[in-house]
């Protein structure tokens, strides 16, 4: 076992134990509480709780002191196989383990004691909370959240806590945080105004402003340009489909409940697509398909719908309507390789655009051997896709790191990762080989030797879901886009109304240069515009007066720096080459 796996799992004891001994404190603190379900999360823990009485985050402090008196006590965590009916007894008086009980078989339910508090759970723990280390955890917050998800059931109290072996790493993660608030793309998109929500709408239902949507468009302009070399052409199609279709692709049994069915009053019956490669695949089988017309390759930009659990959706990270950036191609098996290639060199060029190439990682997501019910397809064509995706892993030097049980549905895919504010992966881009989804809708084509043959589909995503990009670069450059995906690009500022004319003349030749150019000839002062321009992140601000009109020049800031007088003639010419060698 590696290092970094050994400490993985020593956290997740630590933090897992910790959401216990907070149970436990809270049960000292506020008798009659009833509980819910307490799990390890990423960086920390929580626990779901039914209490008798509000709390706020005032609680929090005694609720860490009651904690790390327990934890100095040194309990310890005893583990014990009971019964159905033992477990019923043990708590007939918590509703909610009463429930969890009728779920799980009889003779394999597992309790844990630790110092008094008894919980249904099946590990992992350590030993005794002398493991633990009392200075590196800490209570970050109380929310709300409803039993198991569902917005049926009652509204629990959940209390979250962070925790590390160490409070250097403690104290690290909640510097972290700090960057990560101000960078918080729900924050900065609101006060840059990219993006909003209405409760008319509905939640995780984003509504893009023109900031925003020029933001989209300009991403979507950028990855269909470098995808268009590489031979792709866009279709469009439709948001809705009959259940068939999915049925056949095996998304319905796959995505279930999380489907939005649409009806109507005339009879009709439709299902809001989920992904839109079935669709794809219903234009490559309108026509007869030869070897000589292979490889085809597709790509959309549209919306698909997900039925997240409410208690999920949040920020553009997790939305109901989901616009993704969307690519197939069709081809014989002798050309996958070179498929594949192609998609990973078109993921390389547009996040080079962006300065991400290279702050990433690559996983060859395989299937999980030990349940191939849970895949479509048959096990020789999986064999062959892995080993391929291997080859050009090795190929192309992407070092993939093997992940077993992380392949889609249909085929084992490329995941490429980046990081996020927080240090947090995030996968967006994919290419994902599958020889399943062409069977089951008996697409063909025919070969040299004049015999029917089944394509391969090799899937493509370079943005994933434009609503996770944005949220991720919005982050990443903590809303100061680099010159040529600002949505204003400068800002020309005249000294006073002696100056405006001349202010106008430079606005309109930016304008006539294809730059995205405002005039800030309105009645505040020049501090104050400027100071509203840094907070808008807006790359340059001209300022212009007496010496920018006598030389025919302008004074940019550029990040709150003052670059000195140059020739408007010179700006324009600089400020291109930035754009050009940006792109």
């Amino acid at each position: 076992m590696s290092k970094d796996k050994k400490k993985e799992e020593k956290l997740e004891k630590i933090r897992h134990s910790l959401s216990h001994i907070m149970a436990g404190a809270i049960q000292k603190l506020y008798p009659g509480v009833k509980f819910g379900i307490g799990p390890a999360i990423e960086n920390g823990f929580y626990y779901d709780l039914d209490l008798p009485s509000d709390i706020s985050s005032d609680d929090i402090p005694k609720i860490e002191k009651e904690m790390r008196k327990i934890i100095k006590e040194g309990v310890e965590f005893k583990q014990k196989n009971v019964s159905e009916k033992e477990a019923k007894e043990i708590f007939k008086d918590q509703p909610y383990k009463m429930e969890l009980i009728e779920e799980l078989e009889d003779n394999k339910i597992s309790v844990y004691e630790s110092g008094g508090f008894v919980d249904l759970c099946k590990g992992p723990h350590v030993k005794s909370s002398k493991e633990i280390n009392p200075k590196a955890f800490m209570l970050t917050s109380i929310a709300g959240a409803y039993w198991r998800g569902d917005e049926k059931n009652k509204m629990l109290t959940r209390v979250y806590g962070v925790a590390f072996e160490s409070e250097e790493e403690l104290s690290e993660f909640l510097k972290l945080q700090e960057e990560a608030k101000k960078r918080d793309h729900r924050k900065l998109g609101e006060e840059l105004d990219l993006f909003c929500f209405s409760d008319l709408v509905g939640p995780g239902l984003p509504l893009y402003t023109p900031k925003g949507t020029f933001l989209k468009d300009e991403l979507q302009k950028k990855v269909e340009e470098i995808c268009r070399r590489y031979g792709f052409k866009k279709v469009f199609t439709p948001h809705l489909a009959k259940i068939k279709l999915y049925e056949l692709s095996g998304h319905a049994k796959k995505f279930g409940d999380e489907l939005f069915h649409v009806s109507s009053g005339k009879g009709h019956e439709f299902v809001l697509r989920p992904v839109q490669c079935p669709h794809q695949t219903q234009i490559y089988a309108s026509k007869m398909r030869s070897y000589r017309d292979l490889p085809i390759r597709y790509m959309e930009s549209d919306r698909q719908y997900r039925a997240e659990k409410p208690g999920e959706v949040g920020g553009l990270s997790r939305v109901y309507a989901i616009t993704v950036e969307d690519g197939h191609s069709f081809c014989e098996v002798s050309q996958v390789k070179d498929e594949v290639k192609g998609m990973v060199n078109i993921i390389k060029d547009f996040y080079s655009s962006l300065g991400l190439w290279g702050s990433h990682g690559v996983s060859l997501s395989v299937r999980d051997y030990d349940h191939p019910e849970n895949y479509i397809g048959e096990e020789k064509d999986w064999d062959l896709c892995e080993q391929m995706l291997q080859e050009v892993s090795d190929e192309m030097n992407l070092d993939a790191e093997k992940r077993e049980g992380e392949a889609a549905l249909y085929g084992p895919k490329l995941d490429f990762m980046f990081k996020d504010a927080l240090g947090k992966e995030i996968q967006i881009p994919t290419v994902q080989v599958d020889f399943a989804t062409p069977k089951r809708f008996d697409l063909f084509y025919i070969d040299s030797n004049g015999q029917k043959k089944p394509p391969v589909m090799v899937h493509r995503a370079v943005l994933g879901s434009y609503e996770r990009f944005l949220a991720l670069i919005i982050e990443h450059f903590a809303g100061a886009f680099p010159l040529w995906l600002a949505p204003e690009q400068m800002w020309v500022i005249p000294v006073s109304e002696n100056h405006a004319e001349y202010a106008k003349k430079v606005h309109e030749e930016l304008l006539e240069n294809n730059f995205r150019s405002i005039l800030r000839d309105d009645n505040e002062t020049v501090s104050k515009k400027i100071r509203e321009g840094e907070l808008q992140k807006i790359p340059y601000l001209l300022v212009v007066g007496d010496r920018e009109i006598k030389s025919n020049s302008v004074s940019p800031r550029y990040k709150g720096e003052d670059l000195g007088e140059m020739k408007l003639t010179d700006f324009i010419k600089k400020a291109k080459i930035e754009v050009e060698e940006e792109k």
